[in-house]
């Protein structure tokens, strides 16, 4: 087993959506550039959801247009629908042709998925179906993203089974990664391993991500017993940033910095730099709690 483990930024998308203050596309670039200058290859740089709901994202286009391309960093963007899609269709148009990437995005809890995507898990599957086929059309990567996969605000505990069978189904539309998102940070060591068992019986270890909120201090303790699991890729937001604006008491990301030093103690390697990191981290920290 590979003792790499790579660690996929969310904090200029995830970290940064729920900011009070919109942060200028300047600020949201320098940060994205910092993040870059430490070493990270997988950047969330922003989404196209309606600026009514989400409107710190109103700028991803612009954020996109201000991006340097000829690092090999893998710039991606959510995507929750077909009008987003056209819509990062559009921006990227002028830009250099790399294939690039975008995130779709379900629930693995009927109440999560009501107050968050106004639609049932059966829905929103449907509603990502035509986004995932027209990716594969053009080339593009699509990355799924399952949330509350230990917990919901909403519904309480999510069941393994329950898991499993969205990432199976969602993976019967197309062969992706996967991140699974322990939203409001109740998971403890022994529930992630019970979920990654059930969901390892469909999709293998190295095509899944760990994304884990720190709300309850269990974000490195649970990072572990994944790796205990076989997982080598894990969402982090530089700073801490954010959370999920539609899951109540749900603030913080893992630290980037944080995980990068646990992982390291542990004897994997990240191929981060410590130093540029601890820089990116002070410019994320300034843009917290801007209200």
């Amino acid at each position: 087993m590979s003792n790499h483990v790579r660690l996929y930024e969310v904090g200029p998308r995830d970290g940064l959506q729920n900011e009070a203050r919109i942060i200028s596309v300047e600020h949201k670039v320098g940060l994205i550039r910092a993040l870059v200058q430490a070493g990270l290859k997988d950047i969330e740089v922003g989404s196209f959801v309606s600026e009514k709901w989400v409107p710190q994202m109103a700028n991803t286009d612009r954020v996109l247009a201000g991006l340097d391309y000829r690092g090999g960093v893998n710039y991606a963007v959510l995507v929750p629908n077909m009008k987003g899609f056209e819509a990062w269709r559009e921006a990227r148009a002028p830009l250099p042709r790399i294939p690039g990437e975008i995130a779709v995005f379900v629930a693995a809890s009927e109440g999560f998925s009501k107050a968050n995507l106004n639609c049932t898990i059966a829905e929103s599957l449907e509603r990502v179906r035509p986004v995932i086929e027209a990716a594969q059309a053009e080339g593009v990567k699509v990355r799924g993203y399952v949330s509350c996969v230990t917990d919901c605000p909403f519904d309480g505990p999510t069941a393994p089974e329950a898991v499993a069978d969205v990432v199976a189904r969602l993976c019967e539309i197309a062969e992706m990664p996967i991140s699974l998102g322990d939203t409001i940070g109740k998971g403890t060591p022994e529930r992630v391993q019970s979920m990654l068992r059930a969901v390892k019986a469909h999709v293998p270890a190295g095509r899944l991500a760990g994304h884990f909120h720190d709300t309850g201090g269990q974000a490195l303790a649970n990072i572990e017993a994944a790796l205990e699991e076989g997982l080598r890729v894990f969402d982090t937001a530089v700073g801490g940033l954010g959370g999920c604006p539609y899951a109540p008491g749900a603030p913080g990301n893992v630290a980037t910095e944080a995980v990068m030093d646990r992982l390291e103690a542990l004897g994997y390697e990240t191929g981060l730099d410590r130093a540029a990191i601890a820089r990116a981290a002070t410019i994320a920290k300034s843009m917290r709690g801007r209200a």
